[in-house]
């Protein structure tokens, strides 16, 4: 006789069993569910953070509650927020008669539309798909946290904490590293995971530089944006592009509005204004793919010095 499956069966709709008979949420994918299922890298995760006892910890993406669970006997509260209903009636059922059970708060909403209350840490397995948007949302979060500890695609992390020169340094680099020290901490194969993703994985922790620094941010990511279009040009040809000229011509009129100022008469030509920037910070020949923090800042503030801004606001 054949002998009997040992693998899961379907019970109800979104749901699996397994062998022994175990009810299991199954993962929506299309949410980029990927539920962490080691408990080595959940405890690893947690200890990484450094928990008080004392601290409220904003959880994203709970899924059945394996870290959830061993964060609620470690600290005040966790608040949990999670976009999938069958996900929180998992973990509603987790914490049913639990002495801590009054400790979790469940918010239910999409992470990046919602906005986020008081909180010490955040810990999160981040759908991939939202990587990016969170990160920024969390750095601009007031009052600021003491740390994130969070898992990424590999690639996504790596880019958080790469440096001038290296082949992912971009964008993201530049504005992560101007708001926040980056950390890597583990890296997680995808064995670790139910369904395994197709890519590997890393813990990362983000520590928000306190007090920020003193730059507009919308110009700031205005001006790396144009950089980092393509990283490896110079600078000069990257600023003198007539769609850029365009578009700073453009700020430089609205700026001058806001201001309730008179346009100058001639209207300044602005090629050879970011041309003269650029020659008196030495920077006409420099690529972006090699300059650092302080070559970003010293540059966004000589072209604001001279008129030139990346943002009307």
């Amino acid at each position: 006789m054949p002998k009997a499956s040992k693998g899961r069966t379907h019970s109800r709709e979104g749901h699996s069993q397994n062998a022994l008979g175990r009810t299991l949420a199954t993962p929506n994918t299309g949410l980029g569910q990927h539920f962490l299922k080691n408990p080595a890298i959940v405890d690893g995760i947690i200890t990484k953070a450094a928990l008080h006892s004392t601290d409220t910890v904003l959880e994203i993406g709970p899924g059945t509650g394996n870290m959830t669970i061993k964060m609620l006997a470690q600290v005040k509260k966790v608040i949990a927020v999670e976009f999938d209903p069958r996900m929180i009636s998992e973990l509603q059922k987790r914490v049913m008669g639990c002495d801590r059970a009054q400790h979790l708060q469940i918010i239910h909403g999409d992470a990046i539309k919602i906005d986020f209350p008081f909180f010490d840490c955040c810990v999160a397995n981040v759908p991939y798909q939202i990587s990016s948007p969170l990160v920024f949302k969390l750095l601009q979060h007031r009052p600021m946290f003491r740390c994130a500890v969070m898992m990424f695609q590999e690639e996504f992390a790596m880019r958080l904490s790469a440096k001038p020169g290296d082949e992912l340094y971009c964008r993201l680099s530049v504005n992560t590293q101007l708001l926040a020290k980056v950390d890597q901490l583990m890296k997680v194969a995808k064995n670790n995971f139910r369904p395994p993703p197709k890519v590997e994985s890393r813990v990362v922790r983000i520590e928000p530089r306190n007090p920020p620094p003193p730059v507009n941010f919308m110009e700031w990511d205005g001006m790396v944006r144009i950089c980092f279009n393509r990283k490896h040009k110079t600078l000069r040809a990257g600023f003198t592009g007539k769609a850029v000229l365009l578009l700073l011509e453009k700020n430089y009129r609205t700026c001058m509005a806001l201001r309730g100022e008179v346009l100058p008469d001639p209207f300044p030509n602005m090629k050879e204004v970011v041309c003269g920037v650029l020659d008196r910070t030495a920077m006409s020949d420099k690529r972006s793919a090699k300059l650092d923090q302080d070559d970003f800042l010293l540059l966004l503030s000589s072209f604001n010095a001279a008129g030139v801004h990346f943002s009307a606001s």
